[in-house]
């Protein structure tokens, strides 16, 4: 007899799910004391892996709308964390940079992120963590794939 519905002892996207809940409450709870957000450490960061982008980049790599991230650029802007133009260039976005401010903030984020990893990641060997890039990159490639079948369509 087929079941209906989904066994969530067994569903891998129930577990991905819950690993993610699990990783963004344990971020949260290291950078809560820093006085930042999930969102504001993933500008920071961002900006400091690509300088430049613009608020529409930054607000897809922080996973969060483009609004969300005009209002925090402009507290991280009123803090003196990035910089931004007071003017667009020609046909050209308004590109943020770190300031030594934000840069300071950004490392002592980064050791607490850290720390949430490393403890993620404990009980794995570097193998098995190796094995779990490879498998969750897959997982992303083929979720993005525009059949969903993981068959790409031109």
């Amino acid at each position: 007899m087929q079941q209906d519905g989904i066994d969530l002892d067994t569903s891998l996207g129930y577990l991905l799910k819950e690993a993610s809940s699990a990783l963004r409450a344990a971020m949260e709870a290291v950078l809560r004391p820093l006085g930042m957000t999930i969102t504001h450490y993933s500008c920071l960061e961002l900006l400091a892996q690509r300088p430049g982008l613009s608020n529409s980049e930054l607000a897809r790599g922080a996973f969060v709308t483009r609004q969300s991230m005009n209002v925090l650029l402009q507290t991280l802007e009123q803090e003196g964390q990035v910089v931004r133009p007071a003017e667009q260039r020609m046909g050209k976005v308004l590109p943020t940079q770190l300031t030594a401010s934000g840069r300071r903030s950004l490392e002592k984020a980064t050791v607490a992120v850290r720390s949430v990893e490393t403890r993620m990641l404990r009980g794995m060997t570097a193998d098995e963590q190796a094995h779990a890039l490879t498998a969750l990159r897959s997982m992303v490639r083929s979720l993005r794939d525009e059949t969903g079948d993981g068959s790409r369509q031109s």
